[in-house]
């Protein structure tokens, strides 16, 4: 199995209010793909975070193997979600996927 975590920043240009309905536009996209995409066995998005936090974000789901996270990073409902509702509201983004 592995696991796929990213942890976003949003612009500071967006008020609380736009960064909550940006919050929950990527929760409600991401999550949404759930037994949309082969291989795709776990999808949640926390944006809650606790004061000591310095992300807004995160991604934190789990994929049959590695070639199944391959297979969901080009599949076109992820991208869709990726480019509508993600990436145009962030302005860092880190990654780690490995084994679990």
């Amino acid at each position: 199995m592995v696991r796929h975590v990213i942890l976003w920043q949003l612009k500071e240009e967006y008020d609380e209010a736009q960064k909550a309905q940006i919050k929950k536009g990527i929760k409600e996209g991401l999550e949404g793909l759930q037994g949309k995409i082969p291989g795709l066995l776990e999808i949640k998005v926390y944006t809650d975070p606790l004061k000591t936090a310095n992300s807004d974000v995160m991604l934190d789901s789990k994929f049959e193997s590695e070639a199944s996270l391959n297979g969901y990073t080009v599949h076109p409902d992820h991208v869709e979600v990726a480019t509508t509702k993600v990436r145009p509201f962030v302005s860092s983004r880190v990654v780690m996927d490995c084994e679990a």
